[in-house]
């Protein structure tokens, strides 16, 4: 594994690991018994394991400002206009380049999973620029930090960080050594450790689940977006948005936006001033995208079921709505390009 070393956890035991440079012992934490009692208890860990767990925990370090960056996330803060500069010609040219590249390893996950390569190459391009930005923070720093500290967010990454430490141990992974995100995301695909043990594979057949190789970030997403949430899955054939227009000022009365939870019938959109950019039946169920743009305006689009798909990977609208329309761009690229 390229970012990885690693090693087994007897030899990491052999070898004192190096204290906190900030004076911080999260291994001393009133929250690491429950840790260390739950990987004893429901995954197995031996006494041995544990003393593990517990010399990277004193060796964690204590790094405030993620949680400012968790807060402060683009999906949360820009407006549409500025968070779209992300589909930009780099990234178009770059997931053109993915899909010839890749065209084996996207074309078998298409056929297994339905997911269709250019969506496939909209996550890889929004999350990592297609593995070239994978994140430089040591994901043990993150998950304590975010863990044991984040003022509103301290149990979805404390129960991260418990199985951080259970896919250290099952892949053999240092946990001293793997990088990613500000939240602990790692690997091109960005998985958070819960989704790296349950949905990352190994599709090049080498025998590591490896999501710093982009084959396996490809299966990986396909195998994601299948079976992650089985109320969201991804509907083979299916598209996922379509621009809408709207006539006057306002949504109908009584439509909701941005919410997985409102459908609406085509047909009584067009009837009350929302209309689709393409011919539709009258009868199909979609949702309403509203995009709040710098000059004050909205943008409008119809969602389909595979957009709020999208959105298990990252429940903003403005990131589903990245991917989709990074997605297109790529699609129309590669068809352009293609001999």
């Amino acid at each position: 594994m390229r970012p990885i070393a690693r090693a087994a956890l007897l030899c990491c035991l052999l070898s004192p690991l190096p204290a906190a440079a900030d004076g911080v012992d999260y291994s001393a934490h009133p929250r690491t018994p429950e840790l260390l009692d739950t990987l004893r208890q429901r995954h197995g860990f031996s006494e041995p394991e544990l003393q593990q767990v517990s010399a990277a925990l004193a060796a964690a370090r204590q790094l405030p400002q993620l949680i400012s960056q968790e807060q402060k996330a683009p999906e949360r803060t820009e407006t549409w206009t500025q968070y779209s500069r992300r589909i930009d010609e780099a990234r178009i040219r770059a997931g053109a380049a993915l899909l010839r590249e890749h065209r084996e390893e996207l074309s078998r996950a298409e056929f297994e999973y339905g997911v269709p390569p250019a969506v496939i190459a909209g996550i890889l391009g929004i999350e990592t620029r297609y593995g070239r930005i994978t994140g430089g923070v040591r994901v043990l720093d993150a998950l304590a930090t975010q863990g044991f500290d984040h003022p509103t967010r301290s149990k979805f990454f404390f129960s991260e960080l418990t199985e951080f430490f259970v896919l250290c141990r099952d892949a053999g992974f240092d946990p001293l050594q793997p990088k990613g995100s500000y939240a602990g995301a790692m690997g091109d695909a960005q998985f958070m450790p819960s989704n790296y043990r349950r949905l990352a594979l190994d599709y090049d057949g080498d025998g590591q689940r490896d999501l710093w190789s982009l084959p396996d970030a490809i299966g990986s997403i396909a195998n994601y977006f299948t079976h992650y949430q089985p109320d969201w899955r991804w509907r083979r054939g299916e598209p996922v948005a379509v621009p809408a227009t709207l006539k006057g000022d306002a949504l109908p009365k009584g439509a909701v936006a941005n919410s997985r939870d409102n459908f609406y019938r085509v047909g009584d959109l067009v009837r009350a001033g929302l209309a689709p950019a393409m011919e539709l039946p009258a009868d199909t169920l979609v949702g309403i995208v509203e995009l709040p743009l710098d000059d004050g305006g909205r943008e409008y689009w119809l969602a389909f079921p595979n957009f709020y798909s999208i959105m298990t990977y990252n429940p903003r609208i403005f990131y589903a709505m990245a991917v989709a329309q990074l997605a297109q761009r790529v699609e129309a690229a590669a068809g352009a390009t293609a001999p």
